[in-house]
């Protein structure tokens, strides 16, 4: 017997309206591994306190950030690390991207949410 499928979680339908941009999209799936695998060393670096693999881990988790952060920069929006802060300090956030217009000139006016 075939299952139905299940419906889609509200947090992926979420993650995907806040990463529309293909480039940013990919940008995310080529950063998100190694971030994770860096901060998966951590421990093993403190069982064998060994520096190659400390930089190791802290490259990985450095640069799968920057790839995600470079794809909130194609976006215009703000990482959700940064949303928590700002959030908890009451400051401004970007956290969807414009909407494009058919000719995908930039609409006016940005998401912006205040708390």
């Amino acid at each position: 017997m075939i299952e139905p499928s299940l419906p889609p979680d509200p947090r992926v339908r979420h993650w995907l309206l806040r990463h529309p941009n293909p480039t940013s999209f990919i940008l995310h799936m080529i950063g998100i591994p190694p971030t994770f695998l860096g901060a998966l060393f951590v421990p093993i670096y403190l069982c064998r306190l060994s520096w190659p693999l400390f930089l190791l881990a802290l490259g990985l988790f450095a640069g799968g950030y920057l790839l995600q952060f470079a794809g909130h920069y194609l976006e215009g929006t703000d990482p959700g690390e940064v949303i928590y802060f700002k959030r908890k300090l009451g400051r401004p956030y970007v956290e969807f991207p414009r909407p494009r217009t058919v000719d995908s000139a930039p609409a006016a006016g940005a998401a912006v949410h205040s708390a």
